[in-house]
Formats: C-alpha cells, structure tokens, sequence
C-alpha cells in the first residue's frame, strides 16, 4: 500500500511512521507538513535516521489519487477543511484529531470553537472504534479515529451500558493521562518544572472529548444522561487510566459482570480483561494497542469500579488508527501490531 502522513511531524505522526514502517502491507510511507515542507523527517527525529523522507507540501488532489490511505494527524480545525479535498478520489482517510467525530456540528463548533467539516463529510465519517464499530470501519471511505480519552472510557463502559446493566444517568469518569497527550508544542502547562512532582485536574467540565464519549453512549443507550468527566495530569510521558464508577440497575454478581466483558471482547484481540482482583497500570500497556481493563464492585455503596488504561499514542491515537487501516483494507486486523508492551 502506498500511505500519506499530514501532520508527521507531532507525536501521533512519528508514531504512525513508526508503525508503518514495520507493516508488511506498507510499500512506502510520504510524509506530508505544511510549515516543515522542504526539510528531511530524519533531522527533525534523529531516532528515524537509517531512512531518507523529505517531508512534502500538501496536494490534496495528487493525494488522493496515489495514495491508498491518508493518514490526518493534525490539530483540530486542520481536517476539517481539508478531508473535503481528500475525498472521492482512491485514498481512504482517517482523521485522528477531532474534527469528524461528532454528528452534530453545532456541538463541534461549541466543544472545540473551530468551524465544522461540511454536513455531508460528517456524515459520511464513520466512527472508528473498532471493537464497537468494525463492519461499519471496513465499508468505509472516511474514518474518524476516536480520541484517547474516549477510547478507554468508552472501551471500558461499552459492556454494561450496552447492555442496560448500568444506570446510564450517574456515570461519574476519573481520567489521567500522561504529558505527551497534550502534542509536542511546549506550553506552560507541560513544561518540567510545573510537571514534574506535580499532579494536576485541567479542563474541569470542559474537556472537548466530553461530547464525544455522550455520543457514543447515547448510541447504546438512549436513556444516557451528561456524564462528570474530570482529566488529569501525570508526569509521566505516555498513557491514559480511566477509572470509570457506575450503579448497577439491578443484583448482578461482579463474577456475571466480569463474564459478560470477557465474552464481549473475547474476539477482539486488543482487549483485555484482566482476572477478578487484578487491576491494570498505564506500564502493562505502555507501546502497545492494548486496552487492559479491571472490575471491582463495592458491596457497601453498590457501585461498580471499571478501571481502562491505555497508552494514549498507541490505543489512543496512532495504533488505532492502523488498526482502522487493516480494516478498510481488508487485511488481517492485528497485521503490523502485535506488539508485547515495552517493560521496564
């Protein structure tokens, strides 16, 4: 396959480049940077220096017309634009910021303050979940790859949501995630000395992934209400915990409740549903598209602890959305990333 990166030069594109250039599937690799063009990928990351890319300028319609996948990873209100450009030709794109994941486009324009893509690409944009939404992923021409925090939250509630086996009004979502979660641009809330010792909520009420994760549930159930979703900061490099409390509707036994995940994600091979009494760390996914997940229910209160975690660039962005790729291509699903998390 012949595959493009726009935006390879933020963290979910390094990534990407990464993993491509290991997929047995993959003949080559452009990478596309519309303030870098010009320069070689190698001397912007030294780690990459055994091969030659010069990075490139954006031609949607060259693209679109050579390439077999187009991979977005850029910031929100980039795709927006230019996946109409990207469309109707050969390529198949898959956006991994924002910009095609919600339905409506006035929430969009409210959650992120940028224009939304027009009606008729949001529409045609299927939702990239792929343990949730495979035969739609694999009949699809544009994909919009699900954010991190959502893939382990929604990964981690989809079960007893789905299955009405949670009250789907009181869910209450505790996220951390590491630095490298808020992209490469130095700010002052990433830089070390505020970081490092530091443990900090952000965003309180306010995240933009907040819609998406309602849009999903509502999916599954209708009877979902606004979920309390808070984020937080770890000064760590690389991963996502979601610990997700929920009210069981009615007497299930945890041991029932564990059955039901294991049988839910037992075809998916990307998940993985920890024994009862063993609780994942970010470490146990780290490099990785696994999503390892825990349960616990608390007979004094009746709630059900689901704890999820993932590694944000992996499952959470770049990983995911090769997952994506093998989908619409109709190549093996695990192809290129059957990676054992890296430890220590």
């Amino acid at each position: 396959m012949e595959t493009g990166i726009v935006g390879a030069t933020g963290y979910g594109g390094v990534e990407l480049f990464r993993l491509l250039s290991g997929h047995s599937e993959v003949k080559n690799i452009h990478l596309y940077s519309s303030s870098q063009a010009g320069e070689f990928f190698e001397e912007i990351y030294t780690h990459v220096n055994n091969q030659s890319h010069e990075l490139q300028p954006l031609q949607p319609e060259k693209m679109k017309q050579e390439l077999d996948i187009i991979f977005l990873a850029t910031p929100p209100g980039v795709s927006s634009e230019l996946t109409p450009k990207l469309t109707g030709g050969k390529a198949k794109v898959i956006d991994l910021s924002g910009d095609l994941r919600l339905k409506d486009p006035q929430t969009y324009t409210d959650w992120y303050n940028n224009a939304a893509a027009p009606q008729s690409v949001i529409e045609e944009a299927v939702y990239g979940l792929p343990e949730w939404n495979k035969e739609n992923i694999q009949s699809a021409s544009v994909i919009a790859n699900p954010g991190c925090y959502p893939t382990a939250t929604l990964l981690g509630l989809g079960p007893v949501i789905e299955k009405q086996i949670a009250d789907p009004g009181r869910i209450i979502i505790d996220a951390k995630s590491g630095v490298s979660g808020a992209g490469k641009n130095a700010s002052p809330v990433t830089h070390f000395a505020h970081t490092q010792e530091n443990f900090r909520i952000y965003k309180v009420n306010q995240h933009k992934h907040i819609p998406e994760i309602e849009q999903q549930l509502n999916l599954w159930n209708e009877a979902s209400k606004p979920v309390t979703f808070s984020t937080h900061l770890v000064p760590m490099t690389r991963g996502i915990m979601s610990t997700i409390y929920v009210e069981p509707v009615a007497d299930d036994s945890l041991e029932s409740i564990h059955e039901l995940y294991q049988q839910t994600y037992e075809s998916h091979p990307f998940v993985r549903v920890r024994k009862l009494g063993d609780f994942p760390s970010t470490r146990d996914v780290y490099g990785s598209n696994y999503c390892d997940i825990g349960l616990a229910l608390d007979d004094r209160t009746g709630r059900l602890t689901i704890v999820a975690v993932i590694d944000n660039l992996m499952k959470g962005a770049a990983s995911q959305a090769v997952q994506n790729m093998n989908l619409v291509s109709g190549i093996e699903e695990t192809t290129g990333l059957k990676h054992v998390p890296v430890f220590p």
